[in-house]
């Protein structure tokens, strides 16, 4: 089984005021400290979506070993964001039923490769035992689902199909979910503004002591 990672990031964080992405992070901007998760993780390919103006997002994302997808027009929301990086894993990798995909914002630097790779050996386990296995997990904590998500990877095919006004969060109504419980607050933790971010940040300085 592979496993395939989509990180949408075309938005220009309005409510950071600055591109958050491109923020300090320990010795490293925050980009690179969330790619280099992923690239510890098991999963074998991550695709980030960016807008066609970040360039310099471009070259950091290429230098952490992701696969940089930049459409001429800018996404107009996340779903499609989402469907250009299931279409790029389609076109070089094409995978097949038993392989899967995750989804995760890029701002979101306490999600870990340990948390990643507990959720898909929760789905590799799911289908050696289940008769009909979950088709989506969900991490959770304090009781709200979080970050990353964990697809089957033939629900990719409905993405390019939702209404306009159904978001991804239709695919997780209308299919199996389980639920991997963690202990770590991180997985429902994003940056939007910045008080999260020196929120976060105080909170990474501390852990990294």
């Amino acid at each position: 089984m592979q496993t395939y990672a989509v990180i949408p990031a075309a938005g220009h964080s309005q409510r950071m005021g600055q591109p958050k992405l491109l923020l300090p992070w320990g010795r490293k901007t925050l980009i690179e400290y969330v790619l280099e998760e992923w690239r510890s993780s098991r999963v074998a390919e991550t695709v980030i979506v960016l807008h066609p103006d970040d360039q310099r997002l471009a070259e950091l994302s290429r230098e952490c070993g992701a696969l940089v997808v930049q459409p001429d027009i800018a996404p107009s929301e996340m779903k499609v964001s989402v469907r250009l990086g299931l279409e790029r894993i389609e076109r070089e990798f094409h995978p097949d039923a038993h392989d899967a995909w995750l989804l995760a914002p890029a701002d979101m630097p306490g999600i870990l490769a340990r948390t990643i790779d507990r959720l898909i050996g929760a789905y590799e386990w799911d289908q050696v035992r289940a008769g009909e296995p979950a088709r989506i997990w969900v991490p959770r904590a304090d009781d709200r689902n979080g970050h990353p998500v964990l697809f089957a990877w033939p629900l990719a095919a409905e993405v390019a199909h939702l209404a306009a006004d159904e978001a991804i969060n239709t695919l997780v109504a209308r299919h199996p979910v389980a639920y991997l419980h963690v202990g770590d607050d991180a997985v429902v933790e994003d940056l939007d503004t910045p008080d999260d971010y020196r929120r976060l940040r105080a909170k990474y300085d501390r852990d990294a002591k």
